[in-house]
Parts: C-alpha cells; structure tokens; sequence
C-alpha cells in the first residue's frame, strides 16, 4: 500500500550582497509523491532519486533565474574565499560613465606637499575625472627636505595591482597618466600597462611626463632615457617633456624656438600626435612651445605661449602641469593651444598665490624650494581666468 508524503524544501536565493552583508530570499519548492512499496524492486528507488535530483536541478535553475533579476551585475566575481562569494556593486563611473573620463595614474605620493599624483589627482578630480591613483613610491616628504623615508613599488607588485583590477573587470579607463618613474623594470611594467589597458579599450589615450631631468641634471638612471626614446614615446598620446627631456628623447639641443619646434616635429614622427614642451628658456624668457599633428603626414600646428619667470623654485609643478593639459585637452581634443592656456594659467595662477603666502609668512622664498598652495587655489584650477594667450606660429 502507498502512503502519500510531501516535501516542502526551502531556498535562499542571493538577491544582493555587499562587503558587509548578504540579503538572501527564501523560494519555497513543494514535491508531492507516492513512498513506493516496501517490496519495490531496486530499479524503482533509482527511479525515486532520479526525481528528487530532477527537481534539485529545477530548483538550481529557479533560483539563478530570480538572481538575474535581482542582481545588479550579470556576473558572479571570483570567491574571496573556498567556500563564499560575494557579489561586486556595479562601478559607477563605468555605469554611468562622465562626460570627461577616468584617469589611471601611475606617478609618485607623499604624505606631506604636493607633488606626483597628490598635484595631480586632485587638479582632475576637480575638472570632472574619476581618477585612480597608483602610487610608485610613497614618501613621508618629497626628496628636497633633508631627510625622508617610505617605500617604493617594484614592477611585481604594480602587475598585482593591475591583475587585482583585471579580475574584477575594473581596467576600462579613458586615460593613463604617468609621472617620475625610478627604475628600468617599473617602466618596463608600465608599457604592459599600456599594453593591458588598450586590449580593453583600444582607443586609450596614454599622456606621459617623461620625468628625466631638468637643467642639464639626469634624475635617473641613464639606460631609462633609450627606454623612454625607444618604446615610451611610440606609444604615448601626449608628450609633456621639459627644455631637458626634450633634448634627451630627440637628441639634439634646443637653444632656439626654431630648434623647439624641430623638436616637437621629431617627436610626432616617433609617436605622439600632441607635444608640449612645458619650459624652455630662450635668451631669458620661459616658453611653452605646444604642437598637435591631427594626422600623420601633415604638418602639425605650433604655438608657444610666454610665461612670467617667477623668483622662486616651486616642487609638484610639472606634475600639475601635465594633469591640467590632461584634463583641458581632453574638452578641447581640436584645440590644444586653449588647453594650453587654461593649463598655463591655472599654473600661474597657484605660484602666485603660494609665492605671496611663503613671503607673509616671513620666509625667503629663494632659499629653498616650496609647496604649491593646491587646496587654497581650487577656484584658479577649476575656473581658470585666461591671462596668457597663445601665440600661432605661420
């Protein structure tokens, strides 16, 4: 004789996680079946348990089902551990992706001032990008003050950091911006970077500072500059060199606006199709000499703009530079001359303000170098007042 039996067998389906917490709904499944005879031959209770897993797979399906309409990422991440995984929230500046971009930026930190990516993150941030920064050293102070001390990343440890992004699916940026890089295999790991970051988007725009020198004085290690010459500057959207750098990647002098020029024409036909060359002093006066090439082939339009020389050494100005030409160039991509001046005085604008905030202060503003006022200026570097025009070379 059979007896009827019911199974009600109860469900908890994910519908969102977060790092702190799981929120599960419980899906109730009821099966209703005959419990065989006690004689049932051994073939039937195969029978029998074919049917419970026939509705465990059911009840696997229904519960990925409500998931997928729960969920507000398509896929599973990687499990944190053996036994739990967690659902990632959805990156909302891929999302919901702005107007302006976002930023990797691969350059130097300190606790204390403003150079490398603490003069650069925030100067975009508050031109609209999103902007992650990796920090390649980590200093207490910058390398000017007496003393210092901190860490330096290696190329091993940079690769973990783009392969935690990678697994995550959260390598999708607009742009790449690379500052002082201190070692050959750091730089090495940085064009896999490129290399990383354009197999996800291909029309990634890599601007670089080629952190070298300055004054005729190498910063680095001299087999950095065939590095940069022979592999960096062929893959780079923008160039920022300074007098220096520029002569090192075209190895050639640069004692003319003419030779300036030159320059910047040697360097788009090595790769770059904008350059801008962020100081150059000739016959006393301090020049930027930009030049974007919208074509290969054709010839690139060059300007220079004329820069009041301040009395005075300022840390973090390069980098600072370099992320305004980043952000402004971006809004005007037909324009780089506007960019340049919206950089340039912005600029300008920070090392007034830090120059007369150090001589308030009552200290000698030749003596040593000094800190960028940054934070105090964020209207200047926002909404620049356009001083320092553009000059059209014919």
């Amino acid at each position: 004789m059979k007896k009827k039996i019911k199974i009600v067998i109860c469900v908890s389906v994910p519908v969102a996680f977060t790092r702190s917490c799981r929120t599960t709904l419980p899906c109730y499944y009821t099966l209703s079946f005959s419990q065989p005879d006690p004689t049932t031959h051994f073939p039937e209770k195969l029978t029998f348990s074919g049917k419970i897993l026939s509705v465990l797979y059911q009840l696997i399906a229904f519960a990925f089902q409500i998931s997928s309409e729960f969920l507000f990422l398509p896929s599973i991440s990687r499990a944190r551990n053996s036994t739990t995984s967690y659902m990632c929230p959805p990156i909302l500046s891929l999302a919901l992706p702005s107007d302006t971009g976002r930023v990797l930026s691969i350059q130097s930190h300190t606790v204390q001032g403003y150079v490398g990516n603490k003069s650069a993150v925030f100067p975009l941030q508050l031109l609209g990008y999103d902007v992650d920064p990796i920090n390649s050293v980590q200093f207490s102070n910058h390398t000017g003050y007496p003393t210092f001390k901190g860490q330096v990343l290696n190329g091993q440890q940079l690769w973990e950091l783009i392969e935690g992004l990678e697994g995550n699916d959260l390598l999708y940026y607009s742009h790449l911006l690379t500052g002082y890089i201190g070692s050959e295999s750091f730089l090495n790991t940085v064009l896999e970077v490129v290399r990383k970051l354009r197999s996800v988007n291909p029309e990634l725009t890599y601007v670089c500072d080629p952190v070298m020198g300055d004054e005729g004085k190498l910063y680095v290690p001299q087999e950095l500059v065939s590095v940069y010459r022979e592999k960096v500057v062929p893959v780079a959207s923008m160039l920022t060199p300074n007098q220096f750098e520029a002569e090192l990647l075209t190895g050639s002098k640069i004692q003319s606006e003419g030779e300036g020029r030159e320059a910047c024409r040697l360097l788009h036909a090595a790769g770059p199709s904008k350059v801008v060359i962020t100081s150059i002093i000739i016959d006393g006066n301090l020049l930027l000499i930009g030049s974007h090439q919208k074509e290969k082939g054709l010839s690139p339009k060059q300007f220079k703009i004329v820069i009041p020389k301040k009395p005075a050494y300022f840390t973090g100005t390069g980098d600072l530079m370099t992320a305004l030409l980043l952000g402004w160039s971006n809004k005007y991509p037909d324009n780089l001359e506007v960019a340049a001046e919206l950089a340039v005085s912005s600029v300008q604008a920070v090392l007034y303000r830090t120059l007369g905030d150090y001589q308030r202060a009552g200290h000698d503003s030749q003596s040593t170098s000094l800190e960028i006022r940054l934070i105090q200026s964020l209207d200047d570097i926002r909404s620049p007042q356009v001083k320092l025009k553009a000059e059209i070379y014919s």
